[in-house]
Parts: structure tokens; C-alpha cells; sequence
């Protein structure tokens, strides 16, 4: 049997129905992606059971697919080192955007096999002190540890509620055409999680800006579950039930500080899995084949130059 945590029944239904999962042969699957693995001398990767199994469900448990997420995966993730490394919860900047809450999961779901939902609030960062680079890699940091730790991310998805309230354009000057492309496909090619809906609360004059860049790089589907409420809350509650919600977003579910203070000792407590995960990349140099680069993956000698904001 796989050395992964056990599933509650709803869950391992849900993993039946949505990705096929088949739990009497998790072990023949998972031996053969490290029979892939050690052909691939370009990848170094976690190769333990419950790593292996997230691209396995985010594959919908075709092998194919599953190998082609992990190399992205680590592929993305060596070519985005202004993202993904050194990510220290000690660095002053990663620090003061943990406790300010920048993003943070919601405690609560509607049920047990029900989607993650995860509350980003760019609004609370000053742009002229913090580049969107350093809020990814925090925003990066606190997804690792939820693949790494949550069934219910995995299987179920997630939900993100953008709180846009006291963004200005000073962080909307932030998004230029290269970094949305870098973003969406490190979260939607490159990522084993199902992005299950999308919400935009508060949002302010030039908001429209920087969404219609990011549907630009969206797959249907994905575009397909985008919902822009502006400043109706009720419109937010059809789709995601007050009793899940913050006191501050009129839900019943405490104060949001309570949330980020866990999620501060948290993000600490995994110092040293973020020192380990420095070491997985790809060696560019031992790919068959032609080897992968900023370059050619988001094109950034190419179409996006001209369009780059100052």
C-alpha cells in the first residue's frame, strides 16, 4: 500500500467520481512514474508517495499527463527564481507580508469534500516598498505548504476571493504582460490544483486592466469560472455562504487576524522544508532534447517586450 494519509469516505468518493482514482493501483502508478523519473537525469524532484499522488489526481490519474505536470512543475519552478527560491519565513519582507495576511486559506469549507478557499487581499501591501514578486513568493510558500498537507486542496480544489478594497494603480503598474504569463502558467499548467472558481470583491477603476490580462492567459474553463461582484457582497454570498466568510466579509466564521496569526506560526514551523526545496529544479543542462528557459517558455525576448509596463 502507498505511504499517503487515508482519506475521509466523502473525499475518497469525490477522488473516485472527479479523477478516477483507483486505489488498488496507486502502487503499480506510482511505481511507474519513478521508473520515468529515473530516465528523466533533468529533474530532481520529491519523490515520495504523497508528492507523487497530488500529480497523480491533478492528472486525473492519466500518467501521461501526471509526468508532464511534474516536469513542468519543476521546470517552471527553476526558470521563476524570483518566485520560488529563497524563501525564508524570516526575511523581513516575507515576514512582514505573512503577518500583514496578504493571502491566507479560510479555515472552513462547505463540506468535507468541498473546495479549499483562499483569501488574497492585495490591498493591505504598499507598493512602493513591496514588488509582486515578493508577494508571490509568499503567496507561493503558503500554496507548497497546502499541496503539501491538504487532501481537500488536492482533490476537492480551490476558491479565491480577490479583495481588491484600497488597491490602487500603483499595484495594478505592477502586472506587466510577461509576469501575468509567468503566473497563470505556473497556477494553471504548472500547478496539480484545480482552480474550482474565482471572485473579485471591491473592485476599484482599473481593475479592468489587469483582469482582462490574466483572461487573456486563461483557459476556458478557467475563464469560465471568474465572477466579478464589485462592491456586492451578497452577489459573493450565491456563491460562497457567509458562515464560511470572516466577521469582516459579514460571514460567521471569527476575525480574520485569528486566521493569519495560524498561518504566521505555520509558515515558521516549515523553515526548514523551504531550505530542502531549494535543491529541486531541473538541470536545464541534462534535458534530452532542447533545453527549456525563460525564453522559450514565456517569450520574453519576443511579443511581451513592447508591451512591458514602466
Amino acid at each position: 500500500m502507498p505511504n499517503i494519509r487515508p482519506l475521509c469516505p466523502e473525499l475518497a468518493q469525490k477522488a473516485k467520481d472527479e479523477l478516477h482514482e483507483v486505489p488498488e493501483r496507486l502502487d503499480e502508478d506510482l511505481a511507474a512514474l519513478r521508473a520515468w523519473l529515473a530516465k528523466c537525469p533533468h529533474l530532481k524532484v520529491r519523490s515520495d508517495d504523497q508528492h507523487l499522488v497530488m500529480f497523480l489526481r491533478g492528472a486525473k490519474h492519466s500518467l501521461e499527463r501526471a509526468k508532464e505536470k511534474i516536469d513542468l512543475y519543476y521546470t517552471l519552478r527553476t526558470a521563476l527564481p524570483e518566485l520560488m527560491r529563497n524563501r525564508n519565513p524570516f526575511d523581513p519582507k516575507l515576514a512582514a507580508l505573512m503577518r500583514m495576511g496578504t493571502a491566507v486559506p479560510l479555515p472552513n469549507t462547505e463540506g468535507p469534500a468541498s473546495p479549499r478557499i483562499v483569501l488574497i487581499r492585495p490591498g493591505l501591501y504598499d507598493p512602493a516598498q513591496f514588488t509582486i514578486q515578493d508577494v508571490f513568493r509568499y503567496n507561493s510558500m503558503m500554496s507548497d505548504i497546502m499541496m503539501k498537507d491538504d487532501d481537500q486542496l488536492g482533490i476537492a480544489g480551490q476558491v479565491g476571493i480577490l479583495d481588491l478594497a484600497n488597491t490602487t494603480m500603483a499595484h495594478f503598474l505592477q502586472f506587466s504582460p510577461t509576469f501575468v504569463k509567468k503566473v497563470t502558467m505556473l497556477s494553471q499548467e504548472g500547478s496539480p490544483l484545480r482552480l474550482k472558481g474565482f471572485h473579485y470583491v471591491n473592485t476599484p477603476s482599473g481593475f479592468e486592466m489587469v483582469y482582462n490580462l490574466f483572461k487573456n492567459f486563461l483557459n476556458e474553463k478557467n475563464r469560465s469560472r471568474l465572477h466579478v461582484h464589485g462592491s456586492n457582497m451578497e452577489s459573493l454570498y450565491d456563491h460562497i455562504p457567509k458562515r464560511l466568510l470572516p466577521k469582516e466579509y459579514g460571514g460567521d466564521a471569527g476575525p480574520i487576524q485569528d486566521v493569519v496569526d495560524t498561518w504566521v506560526k505555520k509558515i515558521e514551523a516549515h523553515a526548514d522544508f523551504f531550505k530542502q526545496e531549494e535543491q529541486y529544479g531541473t538541470d536545464e543542462k541534462r534535458r534530452p532534447g532542447r533545453p527549456k528557459n525563460a525564453e522559450n517558455l514565456f517569450g520574453i525576448e519576443g511579443s511581451f517586450r513592447k508591451l512591458e509596463v514602466d
